[in-house]
């Protein structure tokens, strides 16, 4: 099993020192060493592409360019020297220029509303086999994906105000993140907390913050191959294409409110850096272990504010009903947390980027260890969040709209040092790819990666065996 560095940078260097060209296994998997032909991460043969020098495996899979297990592995950059390279203006907040996308975001959403309203009805048609009724499914369902991709973008800009990007003034910036926000029943707050804890540990294995990666045991695997519950009983009876599909399901349909319960996808350590040994920390309770003691009354007020978006919810249904409330606002509440879920885990997670166990990880480490990706339409809506995140991840306080001309500058500084994390991939095959090969590491120490439960021998073949 992959576990502590020593060992491994032994082995790999012994390695290394054999042959440029030959594959190094480690903790089952392979990693490639800059050359153009060679077996790479997951065991494939990794080649160089001549356009922007991108690796990839022979079957056509982004691979990242930076293997810290590599002897040869380049010494990184500090903050301060990446921060030197960017242009002092992408740093300015700007008041008019933020409340500008906060106007502009709400006027599509108001579009969004007006046509709507002006073509499509709330009461069910008679005949639910009707082209009528087929009609009105659709356009309720366009609507609804189209609604909840716009306000992605006003919880995009909440989630500026709570990393202070969006003004130079936090009160101001806390006055509309918790309005926007607390509008789509995220508890600011507490939400602006972990957050900020999930840009301070990127890819922590022990100590990160949503999205941190389930070990082989928590997994239901013994002895690394053999399956006794858990998710790994659940693949093997259902196989791999229904896996990767309730993976997609899970992370995009109950994955946001699961998370903000405590329930999915939080680190292993309370706010006082002890395991939380089964504790669920929640985003609602001031006393969850999730925070420090000065912060419950801002905790409070964020689950009040939730408390009190569900009973105007709840008197409106009375007023108008539940179905209308429901295509109005459940409907693209919806896709909007599907969103916000799906870019968090594209950005952080591939089987060739590193997960780094405390004995490992650096601050540096954690956020180049972040993917851009394109976004095609959607970063329009989205203000290029997934298209310019390695920026975003290195300079949290950096405001969006200034964001395009530092991922230039990044690019420009940690690509040829083979530090940059752009996978062309399109979104929706690299979140199917994710989904069928990021399901579990080996250990929480030391560097690790990804791997797939369909590496995993079924249980009938071991005892073939």
């Amino acid at each position: 099993p992959a576990g502590h560095r020593s060992s491994e940078a032994h082995r790999s260097e012994a390695a290394f020192e054999f042959h440029h060209n030959l594959p190094i296994i480690i903790s089952g998997t392979f990693h490639t060493y800059a050359s153009t032909n060679t077996m790479g991460k997951g065991g494939q043969s990794v080649q160089s592409s001549s356009r922007n020098d991108i690796k990839t495996t022979k079957d056509g899979h982004w691979v990242s360019p930076y293997n810290p297990l590599d002897p040869k592995a380049p010494a990184l950059p500090s903050k301060g020297e990446i921060k030197a390279v960017i242009p002092k203006e992408c740093f300015e907040r700007s008041y008019f220029h933020s409340m500008y996308f906060v106007a502009r975001d709400t006027a599509l959403a108001a579009g969004c509303v007006y046509i709507a309203h002006q073509t499509l009805s709330t009461d069910v048609p008679a005949d639910l086999a009707s082209v009528d009724a087929l009609k009105w499914f659709l356009g309720w369902n366009t609507y609804a994906f189209w609604m909840g991709c716009i306000l992605t973008g006003h919880w995009v800009l909440a989630h500026e105000c709570g990393h202070g990007a969006f003004s130079p003034s936090q009160t101001f910036n806390d006055v509309w993140g918790f309005i926007m926000h607390q509008a789509l029943l995220v508890p600011y707050f507490a939400w602006q907390y972990t957050h900020a804890k999930h840009h301070r540990r990127t890819n922590n294995t022990m100590d990160g913050e949503s999205h941190v990666p389930n070990s082989k045991d928590e997994m239901g695997l013994k002895n690394g191959v053999e399956r006794h519950g858990g998710y790994a009983a659940i693949h093997e009876a259902i196989g791999d294409g229904p896996f990767a599909m309730l993976q997609i399901f899970a992370h995009l349909a109950i994955g946001w409110p699961l998370y903000l319960m405590g329930l999915a996808s939080t680190g292993r350590l309370g706010n006082d850096g002890k395991p939380l040994d089964g504790a669920v920390i929640d985003h609602y309770r001031p006393w969850s272990k999730m925070f420090p003691s000065k912060l419950r009354f801002k905790i409070a007020l964020s689950t009040i504010g939730v408390i009190a978006s569900w009973v105007g919810l709840y008197f409106a249904a009375q007023e108008y009903g539940a179905l209308p409330v429901t295509l109005w606002y459940m409907g693209p509440l919806v896709w909007n947390q599907a969103w916000l879920v799906l870019y968090t885990w594209l950005q952080h997670n591939d089987p060739s980027v590193p997960q780094y166990g405390p004995d490992e990880w650096t601050w540096v480490k954690g956020a180049l260890s972040t993917i851009d990706r394109p976004y095609g339409i959607f970063d329009f809506f989205h203000h290029k969040i997934g298209s310019t995140h390695v920026a975003h991840h290195l300079f949290h306080e950096m405001p969006f709209y200034k964001a395009d001309v530092a991922t230039a500058a990044i690019k420009a500084y940690l690509e040829p040092k083979g530090l940059y994390n752009y996978d062309p991939t399109p979104w929706y095959m690299a979140m199917w790819r994710v989904a069928k090969t990021c399901h579990y590491i080996d250990d929480l120490e030391g560097i690790q990666y990804y791997k797939s439960l369909e590496d995993i021998p079924l249980s009938k073949d071991l005892k073939k065996d």
